[in-house]
Formats: C-alpha cells, structure tokens, sequence
C-alpha cells in the first residue's frame, strides 16, 4: 500500500504519474489530495486504462496541520497496511502569505505538513514493515532548488519576516528542508534498528501546476534551457526507482537525481542543520495544535 499526496493540481503532474506506476506494480494507491475533483478525475483515468487498480482518494491540505491530522486520522481507521509514503506535495514561488497556522506558506506546505503527516504514520509504517517483513520506504521530493536558498539555510528565527521574504528563495529553503528532514529522519530509523528508509529526490525540471505562481517565468526559460527540460514520466522516474526498485533495499538518507545518487549541498549534508531543523519542526507542529 502506497500513499502519495499532491496540493498541485492532482490530475496532472508528477504524483498522477507515480500513483499510475504504483497501481500498474500492483499496489493499493491512496491519493491524498486538496482538490478532490481533480483527485478523482485521476483515480477515474487510472481505473479507466487499467481496470485492476486499487485506488483510493482522501482530501488532504498539506498546508494546514489540522488537515493533516485528520488525514492521518481517517487513514489509520481504515486499518491498511502502509509500505510506502511519497512526500509530493508543493507550493513554488508563491507570493508571500502565511498559513492558517501562521507560517509562511512554502514552508508550511512543502516542509511541515510532510514532516508532520510522516511522524504520524510512521508508526503505521514501522507496524507494517514488521508484520511483513518488508522494507518500509519514504521519498521526500525535493529540488535543485535547495541550492538556492537563505544564506543561513533555514531561517529559524525570522521564518515568516514579511520583509525579508524572497520567493525564491523561500522555496529553496523548503526545499532544503526536504533534504534535511529525510536525512535526519534515516538517522533515527537506523538508529532503532527500523526497517524503513527515507530518501529524497530531485525530479529535474517539468512544466506542471506547480509552476502557475511563475508559468511566464519558466515558459521563457524553457525556450533556452530546452535540452534540460523534461516531460512528467520523465520526471516521476526517479521517484518511483527509489520507492520501488529492488536494488535500493538499505540505501538511506541519501539525496537522488535522474536515478543515481549524488550529492546535495553542503547545507543539506550538515547533521547539526537537520537536528536542529527536527526539533524546530516538532515545536511549530505543537504550537499549532
């Protein structure tokens, strides 16, 4: 049973073509989406071209936290198993604005709500992976984005300062959480001996929905960097070799591009950065309840 959820614009775009793989292996697919129109639309073309897939549709903003609880709420009442956990969501170069919880949106959306839904699955996924006996997997999407971000990395003490805000940068940091935030959490699953990994993966560069905050933006930068450019199963490739394929069994908190591992920045490989980003994500988690 695999999970992927998406914020973005759920008939299109990566997390459709993930959960199309994922059904055609023959997994249960839930797809967590804001807009469930377009989820349903997904879960309609998939049952459509392949009459055996399993899917499933639960409305989920990973935007706000208290959506997320009652996602993880319903899905744990529905006692499934749960093998993989896609982080997919996102928010890119949206102009400044601050969640229903008070923080700033993409970091709100593509870090926090993700770190918050895994925390409470990832007992579903510790149970499952021990009464299976199959290796639990978690894939964090991240971007070359991270390269570009604060130059402290991750504003602690000025996240939702209005003044200072960059949306390209504010999605950079977000994304560098990504990477953190996988990174720290393949720490303390290998540290008590849990058979789960976490990873984090960078898609390349694909025209989605994500992009509707800058789609003039990248429309012009895709006339001149064509060759670099990718088509959406292109992009969900990556994603789907490092949930699916065999030879990744162990391989853990490690940072992947166009299926080989390489290295992320210096910021994203700095242990003390992603402890202290573990603990200052627990605290807005609980403040917001």
């Amino acid at each position: 049973m695999g999970i992927g959820n998406t914020r973005s614009g759920g008939a299109s775009g990566i997390g459709a073509e993930t959960a199309r793989v994922f059904a055609l292996r023959g997994a249960h697919v839930i797809i967590a989406a804001r807009n469930m129109e377009a989820a349903n639309n997904v879960k309609e073309l998939l049952v459509k071209s392949n009459p055996k897939a399993h899917v499933d549709v639960l409305q989920l903003d990973l935007s706000s936290l208290k959506s997320v609880r009652a996602f993880a709420d319903k899905f744990i009442s529905m006692n499934l198993p749960l093998n993989i956990l896609i982080n997919n969501a996102g928010v890119m170069f949206c102009p400044y604005q601050l969640s229903e919880d008070g923080i700033e949106m993409q970091f709100a959306t593509n870090h926090l709500g993700h770190f918050s839904l895994t925390n409470l699955l990832l007992e579903k996924m510790k149970e499952t992976s021990r009464s299976t006996g199959i290796e639990g997997r978690i894939v964090n999407l991240s971007s070359i984005a991270h390269l570009h971000t604060y130059e402290e990395g991750i504003l602690f003490d000025k996240l939702n300062d209005r003044r200072g805000y960059s949306d390209k940068k504010a999605y950079g940091q977000s994304k560098l959480a990504n990477i953190l935030h996988a990174n720290e959490l393949s720490r303390r699953l290998k540290e008590e001996g849990a058979n789960i990994t976490a990873n984090s993966v960078h898609p390349g560069l694909i025209m989605t929905n994500l992009m509707r905050h800058s789609f003039l933006l990248m429309r012009i930068l895709k006339v001149f960097t064509c060759i670099f450019w990718k088509n959406v199963p292109q992009g969900a490739a990556t994603t789907c070799y490092v949930a699916l394929h065999p030879t990744l069994k162990g391989v853990t908190g490690k940072y992947f591009l166009d299926c080989n591992e390489e290295k992320p920045s210096a910021l994203a490989r700095e242990e003390t950065l992603a402890k202290k980003l573990w603990d200052f994500s627990e605290n807005l988690v609980k403040s917001a309840k």
